[in-house]
């Protein structure tokens, strides 16, 4: 399949559109997101319908139906917002529906940018061919800011022969004039660790009069920390903080601290982090920075700063429910089952929507924990309250029924996990279930009752969990015998 060039210039308006939309949506790590405020206000009630909807196998088309039923409008900046949304928390599929949606029923042109993002979207949901049959569709003068989306995905893909026969073309064809080119495939020299690459291409640039932007000098951070290399940090963050042109958020020194982390340079990780905490009240988007200030401090063990975080925060600002995730979350690491439990109850007096994300966690904590009664107290309550199980509730009861050797129990419960189109059950709990079940002969009349009530989706599972029977059969039998 040949990818061919289209002969434009980049006039001024494509080059704002590389460094403020492609270098954040393609190139950037952190959490940054491209956003309007006026839109988010106006698609809040409609991205409020779709955010409940957790499961990537629920369609989020009907609600974007009935939206427009009621009487409703949206606008294209608003369903942008809205997948530039779902994208932020990973929910690919959803997004990618919107995106589809967008176009198909609300008949919305489509740019550049729609086109680069519906790529990514394809990717992560699908993977490269059907990335490299949708690019074959896009119009050509949509096709330059397109090379650019294909680049990146062949990069998130580690195709190098590819991205590199797309990057000659860009030299060749004159359009490797802007760093973002520069910064994905530094992207993915850095993920192989080749940094002598890394070095040519900043040389490249460097010749070619190119400037080393927020991106490229934020690739430069990752290689420092990654090599233990305090006095380069250093050095990268000073010339960032000489360029007027390059604004130091919280977002940069939140990579930087992560990947200190990541290589066990905590010192350092701790000194960034800091800075993130000195910028927080710069952002108006403050539950970004926290939720990332709170799952560094769990990760380094450090449990009298997670509470002073939480306590500080709390204290001036409306705490949202993905916020309360991410505290229980990290108090999760500390094993923390009455700080989680405070947490809990403070999160419910405030009665938010009942997100049995929430609750799911305490679940968890308590079937670890062998207190099978509050977690099904618990269970009820929520149920009780209108909120709704889903999958991974009853994987955690399955587990905590296994501990309890309730095997009959954990059967029922891992039954209701998969037949909510949860895809990857617990192999220590599926096994135990599955030994349970051939003791009684049961397997196949378990299996068959998924296939009638799950539908097509827990069909495919059930056919996994065959097969994972048939292969540690197998394997028991072949292990007996030598």
């Amino acid at each position: 399949m040949k990818r061919f060039f289209v002969s434009v210039s980049l006039n001024s308006q494509a080059n704002y559109f590389f460094h403020k939309i492609i270098g954040k949506h393609f190139f950037s790590s952190s959490s940054t997101r491209v956003r309007n405020s006026e839109n988010g206000l106006e698609s809040k009630s409609l991205y409020r319908r779709i955010s409940p909807l957790g499961d990537p196998n629920v369609s989020v088309v009907p609600v974007l139906d009935q939206w427009i039923r009621e009487g409703n409008t949206v606008d294209k900046s608003q369903l942008r917002h809205i997948i530039n949304e779902l994208r932020f928390y990973k929910r690919f599929k959803h997004a990618l529906e919107v995106s589809r949606w967008m176009t198909d029923k609300r008949y919305f042109h489509m740019d550049s940018f729609d086109a680069a993002i519906r790529m990514r979207l394809l990717f992560s949901v699908y993977g490269l061919e059907q990335v490299e049959n949708y690019f074959d569709t896009i119009p050509a003068n949509l096709k330059v800011i397109a090379h650019v989306a294909l680049l990146n995905c062949y990069v998130l893909a580690n195709s190098v022969d590819k991205a590199e026969a797309i990057m000659q073309k860009a030299r060749d064809m004159g359009y490797a004039s802007n760093p973002v080119w520069y910064n994905i495939m530094m992207k993915l020299y850095h993920q192989l660790g080749n940094w002598e690459k890394v070095d040519g291409l900043i040389n490249e640039m460097e010749e070619k009069g190119i400037p080393l932007d927020r991106y490229t000098l934020t690739i430069r951070l990752h290689a420092c920390a990654t090599a233990s290399d305090p006095a380069g940090i250093d050095k990268i963050l000073s010339i960032m903080q000489s360029d007027s042109s390059i604004v130091l958020d919280w977002n940069v020194y939140a990579i930087v601290a992560q990947k200190c982390l990541r290589v066990g340079f905590v010192d350092k990780a701790l000194e960034m982090l800091h800075k993130v905490e000195s910028l927080m009240g710069e952002t108006k988007r403050k539950h970004f920075a926290v939720i990332f200030i709170l799952k560094l401090y769990a990760e380094m063990g450090k449990k009298e700063e997670l509470y002073r975080i939480w306590n500080e925060y709390k204290q001036n600002n409306k705490v949202l429910n993905k916020v309360y995730m991410r505290m229980i979350r990290s108090l999760m690491k500390f094993d923390d089952v009455e700080g989680i439990e405070k947490i809990f109850e403070e999160w419910e007096s405030r009665g938010l929507s009942y997100d049995f994300r929430i609750p799911n966690f305490l679940i968890d904590a308590y079937c670890r924990n062998r207190l099978l009664e509050k977690a099904e107290a618990l269970l009820e309550r929520g149920i009780s309250k209108g909120g709704d199980p889903n999958a991974m509730t009853w994987r955690h009861l399955a587990g905590g029924y296994i501990m309890r050797n309730q095997v009959s129990k954990a059967v029922g419960a891992l039954k209701k996990a998969i037949s909510t189109n949860f895809p990857d059950p617990n192999n220590d709990t599926l096994i135990t279930c599955v030994e349970y079940l051939e003791r009684k002969e049961d397997v196949e009349k378990f299996t068959g009752s998924l296939r009638a009530e799950g539908g097509i989706s827990s069909a495919a599972v059930v056919d996994e969990l065959f097969s994972f029977i048939k292969n540690e059969k197998l394997n028991s039998y072949e292990q007996s015998k030598s």
